[in-house]
């Protein structure tokens, strides 16, 4: 089963997609934040085109496990999204993915001057691997 997953932010939402044996994250996009319903028949989309079986949505919480202006946010967006598909969703923390993906390219050697621009899917990748690594080998 294919699982993709959701990084949403205020201006782009990074979108990844696990192979079918959900082992592998790869990033798939990045959408550019429109509106929620936009974004959630674009993801509900991308979900249906790739065969998804599942759509984990990266929530962040503030550093005491508390909801943040952005998870309310993406509340919101899984509701729209729920409007749009059936395909089952689930929510995964989120935090640090963003600082995770920037040193995973640091640590694959990019360049400096290479390391510039959107992180957002390469964001998804790492929620995507990390509930592969957490709930599909359980």
């Amino acid at each position: 089963m294919r699982i993709l997953a959701v990084d949403p932010g205020e201006k782009r939402i990074g979108i990844a997609v696990s192979d079918p044996t959900a082992t592998i994250a790869s990033p798939l996009t990045i959408l550019q934040h429109v509106s929620r319903a936009v974004d959630a028949a674009m993801i509900a989309d991308l979900a249906i085109h790739n065969q998804v079986g599942l759509i984990v949505i990266g929530k962040s919480q503030d550093e005491d496990g508390q909801p943040t202006p952005m998870s309310r946010r993406c509340d919101r967006l899984v509701e729209a999204i729920q409007e749009q598909c059936n395909i089952p969703i689930t929510i995964w923390d989120e935090s640090f993915s963003t600082q995770m993906a920037r040193q995973a390219r640091i640590a694959m050697g990019v360049k400096r001057s290479s390391r510039s621009g959107h992180l957002d899917h390469l964001a998804a990748t790492v929620i995507l691997q990390s509930y592969l690594d957490t709930e599909v080998k359980k």
